[in-house]
């Protein structure tokens, strides 16, 4: 699915189940909560946190899906075009960082 189309199924969630959008203070308030979320699972994943009792559950994948949720929340409101926006930025990065990283050692 293109993104533009997930903005448009976020978009049909708000308006038949989400009354309206959170503002965007709030909503950004809830973005940098759930990209907390997702920090939170990767240090006791991957890196040297032990899991406590309540964190065994959590989803890394729902956790991720969250994250995205709300940054398309975020993209409707205030008229971004995720899928225009994104393949410029993937064409910037193609084109300024190719042969950087075919030509860093520490990626050997």
């Amino acid at each position: 699915m293109e993104i533009k189309n997930l903005q448009i199924k976020v978009d049909n969630w708000i308006k038949n189940h989400g009354v309206r959008y959170f503002n965007e203070l709030t909503n950004m308030a809830q973005l940098t909560e759930e990209v907390g979320e997702v920090a939170r699972i990767i240090s006791r994943k991957y890196g040297e946190q032990s899991y406590k009792e309540s964190d065994k559950e959590i989803d890394l994948a729902g956790e991720l899906s969250d994250v995205l949720f709300v940054l398309l929340c975020l993209a409707n409101q205030t008229g971004v075009d995720l899928q225009t926006a994104f393949d410029e930025r993937l064409d910037v990065k193609a084109n300024r960082d190719h042969e950087r990283h075919h030509t860093n050692e520490k990626l050997d």
